[in-house]
């Protein structure tokens, strides 16, 4: 469970008036309740379903509710120009648009990690060739790819464009601020990428998250530091310092210039969720996905830049963000000699301070409505939470830049509400919340997760008779996961991430699925479009304004 003075609910939703008042929306939809002590019965029976919920299936396919279907725009290994192709395991999505209709932009993808088995062929735990090395580094990292839709409604990849872009494991990308880390100014490549945000400037933020994978991890021991080898074996032929991965990098989608922020401190970076203040400058909220690790919260100091400010990691307790400046906290300058140190070893820091140990936070959303910061807090085992829950937090008067907040439980997943280990979040255009999950391939139907068969989409209405019941919408292909939901500027498309297919498969000749081809094909981590009616129909009526939106490009 979450640690921390939290009321947290069971794992049975509350009532519908219940849950409409826990989340501040009651005035939303009370004229449209049933009396109090009879509001559950009477809206069930004179207000049908929004759609009859798909149910979980072992399907080797991206299965969907009647009404809605999908276009794959990219799959792995598909050319973008020359020579670049799309990379493998996409996460995290942001479309920029070039018009008013949202028809025509750039879309930014996530590569979070990769299968060596089916990328390069080796054995799992075999340390790789160069070449192998090689050609896994070119998967990872994040796609920047121009896509259209037809006339007819038709999401596609346009080949060939001169903004399709590859950020790869090869990529030069400077500190921002000419800041050295580990006696340098730049990094050799990005990886890791999860999740993530975009500004109010146009640009995207990348999270890297688990960085141990690729070049190992630095752990210190009497005041020596000690190097912890990779999953990857990538420092066997690329001698790279671990400290240069687990950043937020900021991303101009127009030239693929990059830059890695040190400012927003290193760990399993999940996502960089940005709140803009009133005065120009933004506060960007992450996680560290990692069992009893920690929330944190950026303040810029200047207006359009994330280079300078002050991070804060959440006391959940006490209600309270505490200061991980160096200058700011004593025990920091006993542990650490400088404040970039104390970011680059931000989670020994952070619990030095009083940083609440969570169960893995991962993606952050704000509630365009109530203005809530909504945090999916995906599970730990070791502790017994194997279902998970979002966390939800108020900052005091409404302002990101407050220090004090009030911290609860928004929902919590398990059998009875349908959900398992939540995941990615977006809302729509009708300010309803829209969720995946995340359930590791070794887990799905078996033990606590025996109900739970496949990873799946999920439709959470904010309002009306229906609020706080959770749908699911689809359901992903087998060993897959479902990740980076967003919406198009009109909230007639969902983009969505079709994650890791087949990842047990043992070998290209021993696979576990065959999505998105079939006919025995090596199964390939693509971008889907989901359009249809019912998508058109579940954000009809009033609209909410976004928080702020992807500023327009212009190509």
């Amino acid at each position: 469970m979450l640690m921390g003075n939290l009321d947290p609910m069971s794992n049975e939703v509350r009532t519908r008036r219940e849950f409409l008042e826990f989340i501040g929306r009651g005035t939303l939809v009370v004229s449209s309740l049933p009396l109090l002590n009879a509001c559950e019965t009477v809206s069930k029976a004179v207000t049908p379903e929004p759609f009859k919920a798909l149910s979980p299936t072992k399907s080797d396919s991206l299965s969907l509710v009647n009404g809605l279907k999908y276009d794959i725009i990219a799959r792995w290994g598909d050319p973008l120009r020359a020579d670049l192709k799309f990379g493998t395991n996409n996460d995290y999505l942001v479309f920029f648009s070039a018009n008013e209709q949202g028809t025509d932009g750039i879309l930014w993808v996530n590569h979070e990690y990769l299968a060596p088995a089916l990328v390069s062929g080796r054995v799992k735990g075999k340390a790789p060739t160069k070449a192998q090395a090689i050609e896994e580094m070119k998967t990872v990292g994040g796609s920047l790819i121009r896509i259209r839709k037809s006339p007819e409604g038709q999401w596609s990849l346009v080949q060939g464009d001169k903004y399709n872009r590859r950020l790869d494991a090869f990529t030069e990308i400077p500190f921002a601020g000419g800041v050295a880390v580990e006696g340098k100014t730049t990094a050799m490549g990005t990886m890791g990428n999860c999740a993530g945000g975009f500004t109010p400037w146009g640009t995207v933020l990348t999270a890297e998250e688990n960085f141990q994978l690729f070049y190992g991890r630095s752990v210190f021991e009497d005041g020596k530091k000690k190097h912890i080898g990779s999953q990857y074996g990538w420092e066997k032929h690329f001698d790279n310092p671990p400290e240069h991965y687990g950043w937020i990098v900021e991303v101009d989608p127009m030239t693929g210039s990059a830059k890695k922020h040190t400012s927003i401190g290193r760990y399993a970076q999940e996502c960089a969720t940005i709140l803009p203040l009133e005065d120009g400058r933004v506060v960007a909220y992450s996680g560290d996905d990692a069992e009893n690790e920690c929330l944190y919260k950026f303040i810029a100091d200047k207006p359009g830049s994330l280079d300078t400010g002050t991070l804060y990691v959440a006391d959940i307790g006490a209600g309270k963000w505490i200061s991980l400046k160096y200058e700011d906290q004593p025990i920091l300058q006993k542990h650490f000699k400088n404040q970039v140190e104390v970011l680059v070893r931000c989670r020994e820091a952070a619990k030095l301070v009083g940083g609440t140990p969570l169960d893995r936070p991962e993606d952050i959303e704000i509630d365009p409505v109530t203005g809530a910061v909504l945090v999916t807090v995906t599970n730990n085992k070791p502790k017994g939470n194997f279902y998970g829950s979002i966390l939800k937090i108020e900052e005091k008067g409404g302002k990101g830049d407050s220090l004090e907040f009030k911290a609860s439980t928004f929902i919590s997943g398990g059998p009875d509400t349908g959900f398992a280990c939540p995941d990615n979040m977006a809302f729509d255009r009708a300010g309803n919340l829209w969720l995946t999950c995340d359930i590791s391939e070794e887990a799905l139907g078996k033990g606590p997760y025996s109900s739970f068969v496949s990873n799946g989409l999920f439709y959470i209405p904010m309002s009306g008779p229906h609020s706080g019941k959770v749908f699911q919408v689809a359901s992903g292909p087998v060993d897959s996961e479902l990740s980076g939901p967003f919406f198009s500027p009109d909230g007639e498309t969902l983009f969505l991430s079709v994650q890791h297919p087949g990842e047990n498969s043992k070998s290209r000749n021993e696979l576990t699925s065959n999505w998105p081809e079939g006919n025995g094909a090596i199964p390939r981590s693509s971008v889907v479009a989901i359009t249809g009616p019912l998508l058109k129909n579940l954000q009809s009526g009033t609209k909410v304004d976004p928080i702020f939106d992807v500023p327009l490009l212009k190509l």
